[in-house]
């Protein structure tokens, strides 16, 4: 039975053997299909057992499917340790594919870029010898799952493809940053784990007709900032952009119109926060790709221009790994002393560029639906011309790091993140009184529709005071003397757009838990107003001021209720505390 086994085995891996590559399901179908998840994973369990001295397939955390994300390295001296990786000074790309499992494109040319590095390692040896790459085989596993031909109605191919939501139909491309999936969490495992230099996350995009098969997001360059920023916008993407020109799929800029048609008005650079991907990467000094293939464009042209510019990605770290490992380390040790964080940003609008533009003649047209006009791009009409594209951003809102934060333990979620993200923490030994920075919520707004699985806050206004506040044994100390500041502070300052008060983490403490019955307060708040004249003074203000509130025997209770003792300190009091 074993000598069975062992024969069918080496059957199996005979077009390894061999010294032949082997072909994916995209390139036995010319083209036309995608692989399912079944077949993906089986052609990274070959490829590991083919070259189990470079390669190694992993199942690394659970997902929302049931089934484990996979992890697949490719590291030419046999070491998968990462920690030996980075002492090392080699350079990490990982590669994420399938978080829109109906844009399998990445799928495929991560694949056969697996394939190519493995089996032909003396062309790739300058590459191999400073770089090590980790591939995320299917990221969406329950989208991949359920498969279909329909629900990517704007797309051309392939023939059959997976859906946009999770097994819990979370757009994954949404929660990186306050992760309710066990895929987003099982991401952060794998993503501190790996603590990669330059992260590819694949897609395909929706939007306006061009020429292009390929445009690209990079991480915004001066959100990430720093030595990072500078090498991304000068170094970096000036190659990119030259090597793709030079190949058949020439690329431009991820066509964010700000017009009706991107000629009208140009294009804008898309301010990725870390709820994506890209975004979540930079807040760990990490230079962030989404490569965006057009959906009109044929399956099979969209496969190969991602795979060219894969390529164009090993062209630069053969050039640059050293350099943008060093920058990396530099980037950390900066942040740690960093004083002032941006937390709000906009767009620089007398900040320009001109780019030639490929594009389509966009006409209108009368709908044979409606009867109402219609945009329709003209595909028989190409031209180049140049138009605007903003590329700056600037803070709007900036926070001064605080010496340190504290949370009390009873926030567990919270901690638990923090912890899952690299973030170091100190546990207090006794209750203690310290005087901390509170900050007591003024105003926000609360979205009226769900956006995957919230009613998100926003336009959040916070008012700081100082207080003396009591901690117990065993609440959290958070230092920010530590590289991951960044992703502290984006979390812990509530008026950041992706803050974790953004995202409901703290909403109990908006509901005020005791009340008052206004018939036995009646007595008792003529009681404080006789103690408090200030408070009577107050009171008599606000009824000559607003007229409303005269009339209103409840308001005028809540008003005094609420500057007494009677009104729990923790309603509107944030929980997380500053140690200036």
């Amino acid at each position: 039975m074993r000598s069975s086994l062992l024969l069918l085995l080496l059957i199996g891996l005979l077009p390894y053997l061999n010294g032949q590559s082997p072909l994916t399901v995209f390139e036995r179908s010319k083209g036309l299909e995608t692989a399912t998840y079944e077949e993906g994973i089986a052609y990274y369990q070959k490829l590991s057992q083919a070259y189990a001295q470079k390669a190694q397939l992993q199942p690394f955390g659970l997902t929302d499917s049931g089934k484990p994300l996979h992890l697949f390295t490719i590291s030419s001296d046999g070491d998968f340790d990462f920690d030996n990786i980075h002492a090392k000074g080699k350079l990490v790309l990982l590669i994420n594919n399938a978080i829109h499992p109906g844009e399998p494109d990445g799928v495929e040319a991560s694949m056969m870029l697996a394939r190519e590095l493995l089996s032909k390692p003396k062309a790739y040896s300058a590459f191999l010898d400073q770089v090590v790459v980790a591939i995320i085989p299917f990221y969406s596993i329950g989208g991949v799952l359920n498969r279909n031909s329909h629900t990517r109605a704007n797309q051309n191919g392939p023939v059959s493809y997976g859906f946009r939501g999770n097994g819990r139909h979370y757009d994954l491309n949404r929660d990186f940053i306050k992760a309710d999936t066990r895929n987003a969490r099982s991401f952060t495992e794998i993503f501190h784990a790996v603590d990669p230099e330059v992260f590819i996350d694949t897609h395909t995009s929706n939007g306006a007709d061009y020429q292009y098969t390929l445009t690209i997001i990079p991480t915004q360059k001066d959100k990430l900032g720093g030595p990072l920023g500078e090498y991304l916008d000068q170094k970096m993407m000036p190659f990119l952009f030259d090597y793709m020109a030079n190949s058949p799929y020439e690329m431009t800029p991820y066509v964010n119109s700000l017009g009706r048609t991107p000629d009208a008005k140009g294009i804008t650079d898309f301010l990725e926060s870390p709820r994506y991907s890209t975004g979540y990467a930079a807040l760990f000094h990490c230079i962030g790709f989404m490569p965006e293939t057009h959906m009109l464009k044929p399956f099979k042209k969209r496969v190969e221009s991602t795979y060219t510019f894969m390529q164009g990605i090993v062209k630069i770290l053969i050039r640059d790994a050293a350099d943008i490992v060093n920058r990396k380390k530099e980037s950390k040790a900066l942040v740690a002393k960093q004083k002032d964080f941006p937390l709000q940003w906009k767009r620089d609008t007398a900040t320009y560029k001109l780019i030639d533009f490929k594009g389509y003649t966009a006409t209108t047209t009368t709908s044979a639906i409606s009867g109402l006009p219609r945009l329709k791009y003209d595909r028989q009409q190409p031209f180049t011309k140049q138009i605007p594209y903003y590329n700056h951003y600037i803070p709007t809102s900036s926070v001064e790091r605080p010496k340190a934060y504290l949370i009390s333990q009873a926030w567990h979620t919270v901690i638990d993140r923090l912890r899952e993200n690299g973030v170091s923490m100190q546990r207090l030994h006794a209750d203690t009184t310290i005087e901390v920075t509170v900050y007591y919520l003024d105003d926000f707004k609360t979205r009226t529709r769900p956006y995957e699985g919230h009613y998100m806050h926003y336009q959040t206004k916070v008012r700081a005071e100082k207080k003396a506040v009591s901690f117990r044994a065993g609440d959290w100390l958070i230092p920010t003397t530590q590289w991951t500041n960044r992703f502290i502070i984006e979390i812990l300052e509530p008026e950041g757009p992706d803050s974790f008060f953004s995202w409901n983490y703290f909403d109990s403490i908006l509901q005020q838990k005791e009340h008052f019955s206004s018939y036995v307060f009646e007595d008792k708040a003529l009681e404080w107003l006789e103690e408090m004249p200030a408070l009577k003074a107050d009171l008599e203000k606000r009824k000559k001021e607003d007229p409303k509130f005269a009339k209103n025997g409840r308001a005028q209770l809540d008003f005094i209720y609420k500057r007494t003792p009677h009104y729990e300190k923790e309603h509107l009091r944030y929980p997380v505390f500053r140690i200036e």
